[in-house]
């Protein structure tokens, strides 16, 4: 069930993690306009992912969890 404000999406409005740091690390930005868009902020214009509510908050959770350093060292060891 969308009507046509849920379809409509705004211009994004990017913003970076606080905890990139400064040195132009890893980071993803997130689009302040348009809720659950997500992307690497190393590559602009590559792929954003598309989150709904709850599997972004499931996403960070995760993420400041330290989950998906600890599942990538099981599935690939370190490199």
């Amino acid at each position: 069930m969308h009507n046509d404000d849920h379809q409509k999406r705004r211009r994004p409005a990017w913003r970076k993690s606080s905890h990139s740091g400064g040195n132009n690390g890893s980071c993803v930005e997130f689009d302040m306009n348009n809720y659950g868009k997500v992307r690497d902020s190393k590559d602009p214009d590559g792929p954003v992912l598309d989150f709904t509510p709850q599997a972004l908050s499931s996403f960070a959770t995760a993420a400041g969890s330290g989950y998906f350093d600890t599942a990538f060292a099981e599935h690939f060891g370190s490199l």
